[in-house]
């Protein structure tokens, strides 16, 4: 089984000071920084997914602007793909797939924003695909929404999300799971 590192939408705007700043992204992005890099000493696949708004009225995710950039924690290495988006799915109208079957990947690491749109979109339909998926807990970061007049903090939405995934979609565990699978010292950061 050959795996890839799917790192989605790990972008500035995400990060304090953004247009849509998340709850816990400085420490989401961090852990998947330090996925990144025992993926990059194990030879793994890595693929970023980058979205770039079209849609009239968008805030975040500007083309052109600096929030749309690929955040410092996992900046690209020369010769690993940056895949632009338009949509959660990062699959939806990108060559993400066909990437991933013209190279006989199977397994994907999933780590990213926000955990309950495009994380969870993408996820879902990588599942639907045929991959199997892991995805990074702690790589993965979201926000407060709300419903019915009530606010649901993001913690609790983050549960949620990662509950469904849970099982059918991908199986959840953390960076330090997933590095010791790799080979990786998880006291080591």
């Amino acid at each position: 089984m050959s795996k890839a590192l799917l790192l989605v939408d790990i972008q500035n705007d995400y990060f304090p000071g953004g247009a849509m700043e998340l709850v816990g992204s400085p420490e989401a992005g961090s852990q998947a920084g330090q996925l990144l890099e025992v993926c990059r000493r194990a030879g793994l696949a890595i693929i970023h997914i980058q979205h770039i708004a079209t849609r009239p009225g968008a805030t975040f995710f500007l083309p052109g602007t600096p929030g749309a950039d690929l955040h410092a924690s996992v900046a690209p290495q020369p010769g690993e793909p940056v895949f632009q988006k338009h949509f959660p799915n990062s699959f939806r109208e990108t060559p993400l797939l066909e990437h991933l079957r013209g190279r006989g990947i199977t397994e994907l690491l999933v780590a990213g924003m926000m955990t309950h749109m495009c994380i969870d979109t993408t996820t879902r339909a990588a599942a639907d695909l045929g991959f199997t998926c892991q995805l990074a807990a702690d790589a993965c970061a979201t926000r407060d929404l709300a419903w019915g007049g009530e606010t649901v903090k993001a913690a609790q939405v983050q549960g949620a999300f990662l509950a469904a995934l849970q099982g059918s979609f991908a199986r959840v565990r953390s960076v330090a799971e997933l590095r010791a699978d790799l080979g990786a010292d998880s006291a080591s950061r």
